[in-house]
């Protein structure tokens, strides 16, 4: 298991690898300010696993810059045939993610345990 943090601001990112899956646990507040750390963290380099787990339990707010680096991770989880879930929502950022119809192209699942089945 290989395990990394990023901080930016009021966002941390704590990645880690398992069983070919990557687990990004997000932290804090995702904004136009910080969002380049998790477009970063989510960046598929050919090298590592296209199979992409984020849980958001600890995340207080989401801004539409973020959901747009959401899907432009599935588009490139998908495109390198892989794929990318999002697990343990909190209310703030699960009612985002329904309002812009994001859970109908990435699934979502109420625990991080849920989301690492196959």
């Amino acid at each position: 298991m290989h395990e990394t943090a990023e901080q930016s601001g009021r966002l941390s990112i704590h990645r880690s690898i398992t069983a070919d899956i990557c687990v990004l646990v997000l932290s804090g507040e995702i904004d136009a300010d910080n969002v380049g750390l998790l477009a970063e963290a989510l960046q598929i380099d050919g090298n590592g696993p296209v199979q992409l787990v984020l849980d958001f339990s600890a995340v207080t707010f989401m801004d539409s810059s973020a959901i747009s680096a959401l899907a432009a991770a599935r588009r490139d989880a998908t495109s390198a045939g892989g794929w990318i879930r999002m697990a343990a929502l909190t209310a703030p950022v699960q009612r985002v993610v329904e309002i812009v119809g994001l859970d109908t192209i990435i699934p979502c699942y109420p625990t991080l345990s849920q989301a690492l089945l196959p």
